[in-house]
């Protein structure tokens, strides 16, 4: 019986088969990205070239710990292919992410490369997103304003459902790389993703949100029958 480990080692091991000798590739963060990292050592280590731009201090610091080479963003401003995972996907590879936090630089990563590639296990799957929490990433500034504007255009947007700032350690709230905090909106559905992207766009306290649209070309999703892609139409 395969665990939801083994699947997700295998999406993993799967997408690099896209990686080719002197590629310039962003590395994704979660359980998933991480063990696309690991492998990536093991190939490294064997003599594959790359240089790599890690989408938080979680996976530079793993990068780093395994030999990967890295660079930034500003010495490497256009990178050839982005592995990342996702909190959920749907079959316009539409995707929810952010539940590691690291939702900005992801962002960022993902729109500075060719090609953004999913990788994850079946349970990703989903026929309409918002199951799991949106996180929509927020400055410090003005925090209960922002949430109370939030509340009010996204039921705007015909979404409704409990927003609540995530917690860090202690009594302390989370944190991001950015020093930056997250709201989670728990919408149990997201009818129009687009339509609810350009509302959050319009809160002046919102850096970003974990609706990533349009910038997955192909999912690699491991499941019980295997390991298939999936690619968006148009890419």
């Amino acid at each position: 019986m395969l665990t939801t480990n083994d699947l997700k080692e295998s999406a993993a091991r799967a997408a690099l088969d896209l990686v080719e000798d002197g590629m310039r590739l962003g590395l994704g963060t979660g359980s998933t990205a991480a063990r696309f990292v690991d492998a990536l050592a093991g190939r490294v280590a064997s003599g594959l070239h790359v240089i790599c731009v890690p989408t938080s201090e979680a996976t530079r610091a793993q990068a780093e710990r395994l030999g990967i080479p890295l660079t930034t963003l500003d010495e490497t401003p256009q990178l050839n292919l982005t592995v990342d995972g996702a909190d959920e996907i749907d079959d316009q590879l539409r995707l929810i992410k952010g539940g590691g936090g690291a939702l900005l630089r992801e962002k960022i990563v993902a729109t500075a490369s060719d090609r953004m590639v999913v990788i994850a296990d079946e349970s990703k799957l989903v026929t309409t997103l918002g199951t799991f929490p949106l996180p929509v990433e927020v400055v410090r500034f003005g925090l209960l304003a922002t949430m109370r504007l939030i509340e009010a255009i996204t039921a705007e947007a015909g979404c409704v459902g409990e927003i609540k700032l995530r917690p860090g350690a202690g009594d302390a709230p989370f944190v991001t790389d950015q020093g930056n905090l997250i709201i989670d909106c728990a919408f149990g559905a997201i009818p129009e993703p687009e339509v609810l992207a350009f509302a959050l766009k319009r809160v002046p306290g919102v850096v970003e949100h974990g609706l990533f649209l349009g910038l997955a070309d192909l999912a690699i999703v491991a499941g019980s029958g295997g390991v298939r892609s999936l690619r968006r139409v148009g890419a």
